[in-house]
């Protein structure tokens, strides 16, 4: 069984490693984390390329132990994986083609005393409403505080999640501004997913 010693480190860098352990061939891995956040990333990123997780937790010491193995099927061959976004969620099978948007504010354009605010939502909400809403929504740099249950657009965050879109929240720009706890939508990510995710889609469309 490889060992992923990934203790002392932040995603994207847990993440990246186990990629590398499987790129190498391993069918059975055991990952070391020492923070929740690379914990949930892992577990699935793992399942994501086709491991089952049979044994997870979090030791006296405070180190999270992941241990995933690749799934086989009856024959021998190894199973691929379903098609996904690279945070585990189905990539929806679209009439056209697919779509991410990754927002790095929690306003569109500057404030301008809440105008930024209202125009978000407001671009938020005509998303939900498209016959084809976007595959994956990443959420980076103080675009993360639109996923706080405050936020005037957490509620649309989740319709568009309901309709399938896949929600990424950066872990690292959370812990920045210490509300990965009080996020309300979405899952927690990290740099190398959201990027993955990103260049699997279509088209990208970025607002900053």
């Amino acid at each position: 069984m490889k060992v992923v010693d990934a203790r002392g480190m932040t995603c994207p860098k847990p993440v990246i490693l186990t990629k590398q352990a499987i790129d190498s061939g391993e069918t059975e891995i055991e990952v070391l984390v020492d923070n929740d956040v690379s914990f949930q990333n892992v577990k699935r990123f793992l399942g994501s390329r086709g491991y089952r997780v049979v044994e997870e937790g979090k030791r006296e010491d405070g180190i999270f132990v992941i241990r995933g193995k690749l799934e086989v099927s009856p024959e021998g061959h190894r199973e691929s994986p379903k098609e996904t976004l690279s945070s585990g969620t189905p990539l929806a099978t679209e009439k056209g083609k697919t779509v991410g948007i990754l927002l790095l504010s929690n306003t569109l354009g500057r404030a301008s005393d809440g105008l930024g605010e209202v125009l978000m939502k407001s671009f938020l909400g005509v998303l939900v409403e498209q016959d084809e809403p976007p595959v994956v929504l990443a959420l980076m740099n103080e675009g993360v505080l639109l996923a706080l249950p405050d936020s005037s657009a957490c509620d649309i965050l989740k319709d568009l999640e309901k309709r399938g879109t896949a929600i990424l929240v950066c872990g690292t720009c959370t812990n920045h501004f210490g509300i990965t706890d009080k996020v309300a939508v979405g899952t927690i990510s990290n740099m190398f997913q959201i990027t993955e995710a990103m260049m699997e889609v279509d088209k990208a469309l970025i607002y900053g």
